[in-house]
C-alpha cells in the first residue's frame, strides 16, 4: 500500500516520532490527509505552527478512551500507533497508569481500528520489551502480543503488525541531550561503563516504519539491522576529556539491550537491511516475504554482540543532522 492520497491516523502524534513522520509523510508521501491524536493541546499547537499544512487534522483524545479513538479511525486507511507512557521511572512509579495506557490503550487502538475498518494497523514496540526488566517494557511486551493476535480475529479485514527499535538520537527519552546539558560542567554521569545501546536516528525510524507500512501482510514483528555503540564512546565524541561519575544501574535499567531472542530465532527470517519474526499462529503463511534467508536457531540480536558499530565519526554526523538544543547550548 502506497501512502499517496490515503488518510493517515498516528496516535501520540505530537511526540518526537510523530512530528517527523507526519513531516516526511506530507512531503515525501502525498498522504490525502494526517490525523493527529494526543492529549496536550499546547503539543498540538506547536506542532500546528511548526507544520502548516492543511492536510493535518488534530484530534484531542487519549487512547484510553475506545469510543474517541473510533470516531477519529473513521475512513482511515493506515493507523500508526505511537501513543505510550514512554518513560521508564515514571512507569515504575506509576504502574497502573503505564498499564492504563500502554496495555488498555493497545486493547482500545485494535478494537476500534476492527470496528472502523481500518485496512493496516502498525504498532511501534521498543528493544526493551525483550526479555523485559522493568514495567514499561512488560507493558510493551503485552502490546506486541495483542496487535500479533488480532489478526485471528479482525477476519483479515484490518491487519496488525508491530515494528521493534532501539535507542534514537537525540530524541526526548534519549540520554544524549542530557549528555550534551552536562558537558558545559565538565561531569557526565553515567549508570555504568560497560553499557551499550542500539541506536538511529529518528529519519532513519520514520523512514523503517513507511517501508515496513507498505511490506507488512499482518502478524509480522520487523526489527531494523541496527549498529550498536559504547556509552563511554557516546560520551568521548560529545564531551571528549569530560569526567565520568558512575551513579550505578537504576531500578528497570539493563547493561545491555536485545532486539531478537534466541526463543524467537526458529521464527526469524533474515532480510538484507532487516528481520522479521514470523509468529506462532495458525492465520500466518510461511513465505509471505519472498525470500527470506533462516538464522541459526540460537541467533541473538543484541547490543553487546552487535557486528555493526557505530563510529564517533558517525555519531557526531548524526548530531549534526537533528536539533536537540538550540545551538547555543551546543557549543
Amino acid at each position: 500500500m502506497s501512502l499517496s492520497g490515503k488518510i493517515v491516523l498516528v496516535t501520540g502524534g505530537t511526540g518526537s516520532f510523530g512530528n517527523k513522520f507526519t513531516e516526511i509523510i506530507l512531503r515525501d508521501h502525498s498522504p490525502k490527509a494526517v490525523r493527529i491524536l494526543s492529549r496536550d493541546e499546547l503539543k498540538q499547537l506547536q506542532m500546528q505552527q511548526r507544520l502548516d499544512d492543511s492536510r493535518i487534522r488534530y484530534f484531542i483524545g487519549d487512547v484510553r478512551d475506545e469510543q474517541r479513538l473510533y470516531r477519529a479511525m473513521r475512513g482511515v486507511d493506515v493507523v500508526v500507533h505511537a501513543a505510550a507512557m514512554k518513560q521508564v521511572p515514571a512507569a515504575e512509579y506509576n504502574p497502573l497508569e503505564a498499564v492504563k495506557t500502554n496495555i488498555d490503550g493497545a486493547a482500545n487502538v485494535i478494537e476500534a481500528a476492527i470496528n472502523a475498518g481500518v485496512p493496516k494497523v502498525l504498532f511501534l514496540s521498543t528493544d526493551k520489551a525483550v526479555h523485559p526488566v522493568n514495567l514499561y517494557g512488560a507493558t510493551k511486551l503485552v502490546a506486541e502480543k495483542l496487535f500479533v493476535q488480532a489478526n485471528s480475529y479482525s477476519g483479515g479485514r484490518t491487519i496488525f503488525s508491530c515494528v521493534r527499535y532501539g535507542n534514537v538520537v537525540g530524541s526526548r527519552g534519549s540520554v544524549i541531550p542530557l549528555f550534551l546539558q552536562q558537558r558545559s560542567r565538565g561531569v557526565l554521569t553515567v549508570t555504568d561503563t560497560r553499557m551499550t545501546r542500539f541506536w538511529l536516528t529518528l529519519d532513519q525510524g520514520v523512514r523503517f516504519v513507511t517501508d515496513c507500512i507498505e511490506r507488512m501482510v499482518g502478524g509480522e514483528v520487523f526489527i531494523p539491522k541496527l549498529p550498536s555503540m559504547k556509552v563511554t564512546d557516546i560520551i568521548e565524541t560529545i564531551a571528549p576529556g569530560a569526567e565520568i561519575k558512575v551513579i550505578g544501574i537504576r531500578p528497570g535499567e539493563k547493561l545491555h539491550e536485545e532486539l531478537i531472542t534466541a526463543e524467537e530465532a526458529p521464527r526469524v527470517k533474515e532480510f538484507d537491511t532487516y528481520y522479521i519474526v514470523e509468529p506462532e499462529h495458525p492465520f500466518w503463511k510461511p513465505g509471505n516475504h519472498g525470500n527470506g534467508r533462516s538464522v541459526p536457531n540460537d541467533f541473538q540480536f543484541t547490543s553487546h554482540r552487535n557486528d555493526s558499530w557505530l563510529t564517533p565519526a558517525q555519531l557526531q554526523a548524526h548530531l549534526d543532522e537533528v536539533e536537540i538544543l538550540p545551538s547555543s547550548a551546543k557549543n
